[in-house]
């Protein structure tokens, strides 16, 4: 079986120095937040292009830390995408705030930001664009409409460090930037994990009031705060990690360019890359419809793949109350059904490789006849 991922290969090429820093940490008993995380926080920053950074203990910790931080509650509304992990509309929830979702553009997945204006109201405080894959959300115009009605933006990072939009890195655009150190992220460590990054003073104090019981000072606590802390285990392997990141971003692309190039003249959407924007592949997601016919013939082949997201957050159960239906967000939908990720981890070897796309290639010319469909940017498999 060629799993979707396999994080003990990265950790063969680690082991020692992993082994040797928990060691330290153990002996020490420097166990919650510590050196180790002043020193991913600074590396981070600096990786980000950003002034502060605030270690917390999940991606969707920095979620909802940001909002609260940004003074975003009750009665407020923040813009969003439908087609992303729960999370983040969670976040907007938990902040007491509500989510509005936007509809995505059918070729990058991301916010539409010729949507987005249309459901500014007066309650709107924020826009909460995700990275989604890997790729980052079309930034420019969101600033500007950031800039001309006085909102804030959170960029969802948390599929997406080490990608950059125009030369900027993700989370260096918005008033913040939330990033999740899960195991299976691209920086991922061994458990849960996050950050924020910003360059607003504000922000970057509240946040650290925030994830320690509204405390700067022991036994002091300014404001009602959160029990959110990195641990200095997670920032020690985030720290050996980080010296690796941009290399296993390449290898990344590679694998990428190269499946590209084997599949381009097949009846399937390969991902799109627009000019500028730097893709650190996340995940790699091919699209055809329905996909469920591809992902069980590649289960059976040994190669496990999967849809990320089979549910468009307006159709959650959980999400009910915010009163959407079906046919309301028409390309989160179809992408939902449509699309399925395959294995892209940078120790996959050319063996490896080679088997997965002609698999792919054996399964779309033995099943399915083409049709693609007028007006649409993706093929249709029937």
């Amino acid at each position: 079986m060629i799993p979707i991922l396999d994080l003990k290969r990265q950790y063969k090429t680690i082991e020692d120095k992993v082994k040797d820093m928990l060691q330290e940490i153990v002996e020490s008993q420097s166990f919650v937040l510590g050196k180790e995380v002043e020193k991913i926080e600074e590396n981070i920053s600096r990786y980000c292009g950003t002034k502060f950074a605030v270690g917390v203990a999940s991606g969707t910790d920095a979620l909802i830390l940001s909002l609260a931080a940004m003074g975003i509650g009750k009665g407020d509304e923040v813009i969003t995408t439908p087609f992303t992990f729960t999370a983040t509309a969670e976040a907007i929830v938990h902040a007491g705030a509500k989510p509005v979702f936007v509809d995505i553009d059918p070729k990058t997945y991301n916010i539409n930001p010729a949507l987005i204006e249309k459901k500014i109201t007066k309650r709107t405080k924020a826009i909460l664009p995700v990275h989604l894959y890997g790729l980052c959300a079309d930034m420019d115009p969101i600033l500007k409409i950031r800039e001309k009605h006085g909102l804030k933006v959170l960029e969802d990072c948390a599929q997406a460090i080490g990608s950059k939009y125009k030369g900027r890195a993700t989370g260096s655009m918005g008033d913040g930037g939330a990033i999740s150190f899960y195991p299976g992220k691209n920086l991922g460590c061994f458990g849960d994990g996050g950050m924020v990054v910003t360059n607003d003073k504000k922000i970057y104090d509240n946040m650290r009031l925030l994830r320690n019981h509204g405390s700067d000072k022991r036994y002091y606590h300014k404001a009602i705060g959160y029990n959110s802390r990195l641990d200095n285990l997670q920032a020690a392997i985030l720290n050996i990690k980080l010296s690796h990141l941009d290399g296993w971003i390449e290898n990344r692309i590679k694998i990428a360019e190269f499946f590209t190039k084997e599949l381009k003249n097949f009846p399937i959407q390969t991902p799109y890359t627009p000019p500028d924007y730097k893709h650190s592949f996340h995940l790699y997601v091919l699209r055809t419809s329905p996909a469920v016919e591809i992902i069980n013939y590649l289960a059976a082949k040994g190669i496990e793949s999967r849809t990320y997201y089979p549910v468009s957050l307006h159709l959650q159960e959980c999400f009910n109350f915010l009163g959407y239906k079906r046919g309301d967000f028409p390309e989160s939908e179809k992408l939902s059904q449509g699309s399925f990720a395959i294995p892209i981890y940078p120790e996959l070897t050319l063996k490896e490789k080679t088997y997965i796309v002609d698999t792919i290639k054996q399964f779309l010319n033995k099943t399915f006849t083409t049709l693609k469909i007028k007006n649409e940017n993706h093929f249709f498999i029937r």
